[in-house]
């Protein structure tokens, strides 16, 4: 097997997910959500996975009602194999299969080293890594089985390239880790068709990060707050992320597995 050879192709049909089924793990808000709307208005059918059902399900009425696309919603829980499982076997019965499996479902605990519990680690390792990890196994197995490749896109972090503030030292290394397994998957699943390209945000506007923020001390917070404003005159917006995932997504990159593409402002140059 060879990935396609797209020169031909327009770039409307290179930028198209026409046919496609796609699943965004934590979609329901923020960068999921804005990832789910930008794959579903390029005519991809969008299932949002979350543990919020109740929020998931608004997100795929609104997506589904405003671009005419296929978008559903499940409860997923990425540290729980039974749960992954039936988010991928939900994607087979009413989407008809997986072409693209975006891991965008993440935690941000601020918590120092010295205060930081086994638990607390694991829990972190247990969402950001093994989650990414298990999620990408039931991915690369249905789409295999399906004979038809596909494309895993995992959201990493600028903390994937280098330390941040104090505090996230789980979140740091749980993202260094991502990176990592982004470029071995991309060697194992080659052979398959299979591209597995990493996304990785600089701070953005989300509900969630704002959160974390008024969570965080009032020196940790200052800290980061004066380094928001990019070198690009502002603060990122979801869909600059979206804009990447849809990129990856799509026969746009076509020759591109292994990476991680830094969404950054130029935060890490």
């Amino acid at each position: 097997m060879a990935i396609a050879d797209v020169s031909n192709k327009s770039l409307a049909n290179l930028i198209s997910l026409q046919g496609r089924n796609a699943v965004v793990t934590g979609g329901a808000q923020g960068l999921g959500k804005a990832m789910a709307r930008r794959l579903a208005e390029a005519g991809a059918s969008v299932l949002i996975g979350d543990l919020n059902t109740e929020r998931a399900e608004a997100a795929a009425a609104e997506l589904g009602e405003r671009y005419a696309a296929k978008v559903i919603a499940t409860r997923l829980d990425v540290t729980d194999n039974t749960s992954i499982g039936a988010a991928g076997e939900l994607a087979q019965k009413k989407l008809g299969g997986i072409d693209i499996w975006v891991n965008n479902a993440g935690l941000y605990p601020n918590v120092g080293l010295l205060d930081m519990t086994d638990e607390a680690w694991d829990q972190v390792m247990s969402v950001n890594l093994r989650g990414v990890f298990a999620s990408c196994r039931e991915a690369a197995r249905r789409m295999i089985e399906m004979g038809r490749g596909g494309v895993l896109i995992n959201v990493v972090s600028t903390a994937g390239f280098k330390g941040v503030a104090p505090g996230v030292a789980a979140y740091v290394a749980s993202k260094h880790g991502v990176r990592g397994l982004v470029r071995q998957l991309a060697i194992e699943l080659a052979p398959h068709d299979i591209r597995v390209l990493g996304v990785a945000p600089t701070f953005c506007e989300t509900e969630g990060n704002a959160a974390a923020l008024a969570a965080l001390p009032e020196r940790v917070r200052d800290e980061i707050s004066a380094t928001l404003t990019s070198r690009l005159g502002r603060v990122g917006v979801p869909d600059d992320i979206a804009r990447v995932v849809l990129f990856a997504a799509s026969d746009m990159a076509a020759f591109m597995t292994g990476s991680t593409l830094l969404a950054d402002a130029g935060e890490v140059a």
